[in-house]
């Protein structure tokens, strides 16, 4: 089974940039995005033999996600439960006979942090929620977390230590993702590949300098490590600023 992750940074500039080639090349039984910036009705996406589920945001032209599957779930549902943090379209959850799929598209802590406070409430919600799901079935979920986790998995740590997406709070958050048993698949097949990043800033030249971060991750239940068999990161497909990264598990 093949699963796919990928922040298009806005769906119709990124289809306008090839998306639908690479979907249709990575032929995956999974398809999940984000950032699709999108509101109903904006985009038809002719995608023969794939049920669509989408969550928008209520803000024009922000957040948003999706999931195409070629195997239609038991069940769909949007946000988290939660009032306070479910208005950004940032979470949909297909519910399948052996494992819950989520796409996330985790809060950005912002310029100067200015969503930092928010961003912690958010990681401990997401997570109770994953965990409340995880009593019933394994989880697998993927998406933009908004961190690099540890040194590895950016160009530049030191310079960045105090920078969104790479503070202390952050990274123990995703620390204690990992605590509470979900496994990030990249790490697991590769845990000291340097150099592989899923998103590159648009200014200075970043991409062509592969000056990147890794904020784009596939975790699963520990349930399901023994269905592992591949993670990847397709660094070479453009599009959009991040880059789609995958995982395939065993059938």
């Amino acid at each position: 089974m093949k699963l796919i992750s990928w922040n298009v940074n806005g769906l119709r500039a990124c289809v306008g940039k090839g998306f639908l080639d690479y979907f249709k090349e990575a032929d995956a039984d999974i398809f999940c995005i984000q950032e699709t910036k999108l509101q109903e009705g904006q985009i038809d996406l002719d995608l023969p033999g794939y049920f669509q589920y989408w969550n928008y945001a209520e803000k024009k032209g922000y957040s948003g996600t999706a999931i195409f599957t070629k195997k239609e779930p038991v069940s769909a549902a949007y946000g988290i439960g939660m009032e306070e943090h479910d208005h950004e379209g940032r979470v949909i959850t297909l519910e399948f006979e052996d494992f819950y799929m989520i796409t996330v598209y985790t809060p950005n802590s912002q310029d100067g942090l200015a969503r930092l406070s928010y961003r912690m409430e958010w990681e401990e919600a997401f997570l109770s929620y994953m965990k409340g799901l995880e009593k019933k079935k394994p989880v697998v979920f993927c998406g933009d977390l908004n961190v690099a986790h540890k040194e590895i998995d950016l160009k530049n740590p030191k310079s960045n230590r105090k920078n969104a997406g790479f503070t202390d709070e952050e990274r123990e958050k995703f620390t204690k993702l990992t605590e509470a048993g979900f496994i990030d698949t990249f790490r697991h097949f590769y845990p000291d590949k340097e150099g592989i990043y899923s998103w590159w800033s648009y200014r200075f030249s970043a991409r062509a300098k592969n000056a990147g971060w890794r904020i784009d991750y596939f975790l699963v239940s520990d349930a399901l490590k023994g269905r592992l068999e591949d993670a990847f990161i397709d660094t070479e497909v453009l599009g959009s600023d991040h880059c789609p990264v995958g995982l395939v598990l065993k059938d």
